[in-house]
């Protein structure tokens, strides 16, 4: 695999993006999404991508969780692809920030019925005694909303905007190709260098 030295990142990812939705068995938008508390604790978990709106990767969850909390208080984050019917990778560096309430609110509105009752359940990262107490909320929740069901204050989108991206794709004896990409200044493109596997 080469890149071009001038390349727009976007454009290779949704190209990649685009095979593996095309062999990726299941959930190709699945990303690994990388946060650090303030004294310096990573943490790490799977979130979905959901749209990427100018150059943005956004994903949307509980604003009261631990990942929005770590957000939120460092405004920084990596992510991951993995996707390993392509032997492929790709992983992104960047500046978080919430996306617009009508983001937010468009997209929840694609949400299913039940996966939106469940965002008004779910005191997520917080602990729970037992099953039953959420599914007891779930029921209360669907009577409380048995037509509109609004988003949550609470629930919503962060939009990462990477300032790095790396590609890396698998190859013969562990010599793989990975290249990584950082923007030129004043310049649409990013500038892509080669490293060591």
């Amino acid at each position: 695999m080469e890149i071009e030295k001038k390349i727009d990142p976007i454009e290779l990812f949704n190209q990649w993006f685009a095979e593996a939705k095309e062999k990726e068995i299941r959930d190709p938008n699945a990303m690994l999404l990388a946060t650090v508390s303030k004294n310096g604790t990573p943490s790490l978990r799977a979130v979905l991508l959901k749209d990427i709106i100018n150059t943005s990767f956004v994903f949307f969850t509980n604003y009261e969780s631990r990942k929005s909390r770590e957000l939120l208080d460092t405004g920084k984050a990596a992510l991951c692809f993995y996707w390993k019917s392509l032997n492929r990778q790709v992983r992104l560096v960047g500046n978080v920030k919430k996306v617009s309430p009508e983001v937010s609110d468009n997209y929840f509105v694609t949400r299913s019925r039940e996966s939106r009752i469940g965002a008004w359940a779910s005191k997520q990262s917080k602990p729970l005694k037992n099953k039953d107490i959420l599914l007891k909320k779930v029921k209360e929740l669907e009577k409380e909303f048995e037509q509109d069901i609004p988003r949550p204050e609470f629930w919503g989108g962060f939009a990462l905007t990477p300032n790095e991206f790396e590609f890396w794709q698998d190859s013969d004896f562990r010599l793989h190709d990975r290249f990584v990409l950082k923007p030129i200044k004043n310049s649409n493109y990013w500038e892509s260098e080669r490293l060591y596997p």
